[in-house]
C-alpha cells in the first residue's frame, strides 16, 4: 500500500512538472505597438528566438492604444506597451495604467529617456524634420528655395502642398504641436499652427503617411520624424531631409501596464527592448538613433547631437494634452 502510495504521488509529481514546463513553454506575453508593423515583427520575432516566449501583439495608432491602455487598466488585454512618444507613457503613468519597473539594461541612458517614476524608458531618439519632394517642389515652386526652417513653411504659396498628420490620432504631429508651442510661447505658437493649417492639404491620422506621400510626389512637403524621411529616401524615393533649428527631440517608449497578467515576461522584453542587439536591428531598418550607448548606427541615421534642439518639456505636454486637441479640434477643419 505504501509502495502504491508512493508510486502514485511520484506520478502527481512528474505530471505536475511537466505541467510547469509545457505552460512555461506556451507563455504568451501580449503588446499593444505603436512602431511599424514590420519593426514589430522583427523586433518580436528575435525576443521569441532568444527567450522561447512567443508574442501576440496588435499594431494601432498612438492615441487608440494609449487609450485602451488607460481604459484597460484594471483588466489589462495586454502587457507592454511598444512605441509611442514621452508625453503618452507619462499620460498614461499619470491615469494609474502603468507598472515601474528599472532594467538593469538602462543603468547608463542617459537622462531624458528614463522616466523619474521608473514606469517608461526610451529606447529610441525621435526628433522632428521636413521632408521635400524635390521634382515636384521644382515643378511648383520655381526659383524657390526649399524651406529650412519652420517659420519658412509659412509661405502661402505652399497651400495644398503641405502634408501634415492629424495630432489628435498622432503622436508625430502632437510632438510637432508641441515644437511649435514650446519653441514660440502658448499665443505665437497657436498663431503659427492655425497659419499653417491653412496651408495643409491632408491630415492623415498615421505618422508615417507624409513619409509616403512626399516620396511618390503627392505632395511637395511633409512634416515627419527625421529617421522616417531617411528609411523612404534609402528605398529610392525623392525626398530631401531638412533639419531645422530648434526642433524637439524625444524618444520613443517602452512600458509595463499596471496588473500584467505576464509580468516577469514583460520585464524580460523590456531588457530586450533595450538592449544593444534589438536597438541595432530597430536602426538597420528605421533609422532610428539607439537611446543605448553600446548600439552602433547604420549611414544614413541622422546622431541627434547634429540637430540643434529645444530643451523640451515632456510633462508639459503630457499635461496640456487634452486640453491643446481640444483647442486643434475646435479651430483646424
Amino acid at each position: 500500500m505504501k509502495k502504491k502510495n508512493l508510486f502514485f504521488i511520484m506520478v502527481m509529481v512528474i505530471s505536475s512538472m511537466l505541467t510547469m514546463s509545457c505552460s512555461k513553454k506556451e507563455q504568451t506575453l501580449n503588446v499593444y505597438a505603436i512602431i511599424h508593423e514590420e519593426e514589430t515583427k522583427a523586433l518580436t520575432e528575435l525576443f521569441t528566438k532568444k527567450t522561447g516566449i512567443k508574442v501576440s501583439y496588435l499594431r494601432a495608432t498612438t492615441g487608440e492604444l494609449v487609450n485602451r491602455v488607460i481604459t484597460e487598466k484594471d483588466n489589462p488585454m495586454a502587457d507592454v506597451l511598444l512605441g509611442g512618444a514621452s508625453s503618452y507613457h507619462i499620460q498614461a503613468s499619470n491615469a494609474g495604467a502603468l507598472e515601474p519597473y528599472v532594467s538593469e539594461v538602462a543603468k547608463d541612458f542617459p537622462s531624458f529617456a528614463k522616466s523619474t517614476d521608473n514606469t517608461w524608458t526610451g529606447f529610441c531618439v525621435l526628433t522632428l524634420g521636413i521632408g521635400v519632394n524635390s521634382k515636384r517642389f521644382e515643378e511648383k515652386f520655381a526659383n524657390q528655395k526649399m524651406p529650412q526652417t519652420w517659420e519658412e513653411l509659412i509661405n502661402p504659396s505652399y497651400k495644398d502642398e503641405i502634408v501634415l498628420t492629424n495630432p489628435v490620432a498622432s503622436s508625430t504631429a502632437y510632438l510637432f504641436v508641441q515644437n511649435q508651442l514650446q519653441r514660440l510661447g502658448w499665443d505665437k505658437g497657436w498663431e503659427y499652427l492655425l497659419d499653417l493649417s491653412q496651408l495643409v492639404g491632408q491630415f492623415p491620422d498615421s505618422g508615417s503617411a507624409p513619409p509616403k506621400l512626399i516620396g511618390t510626389g503627392e505632395y511637395a512637403i511633409g512634416i515627419a520624424y527625421v529617421h522616417a524621411l531617411a528609411k523612404y529616401k534609402s528605398q529610392g524615393f525623392d525626398i530631401i531631409t531638412v533639419a531645422p533649428p530648434d526642433s524637439v527631440g524625444d524618444v520613443d517608449c517602452v512600458s509595463i501596464m499596471k496588473n500584467s497578467k505576464n509580468l516577469d515576461a514583460a520585464k524580460k522584453f523590456v531588457d530586450f527592448i533595450l538592449s544593444a542587439e534589438a536597438q541595432e536591428l530597430m536602426c538597420s531598418m528605421d533609422f532610428t538613433t539607439p537611446v543605448n550607448p553600446a548600439a552602433k548606427i547604420v549611414e544614413g541615421c541622422i546622431p541627434v547631437e547634429d540637430i540643434k534642439l529645444i530643451d523640451y518639456d515632456r510633462e508639459k505636454a503630457a499635461s496640456q494634452r487634452t486640453e491643446v486637441l481640444e483647442i486643434w479640434s475646435k479651430n483646424v477643419k
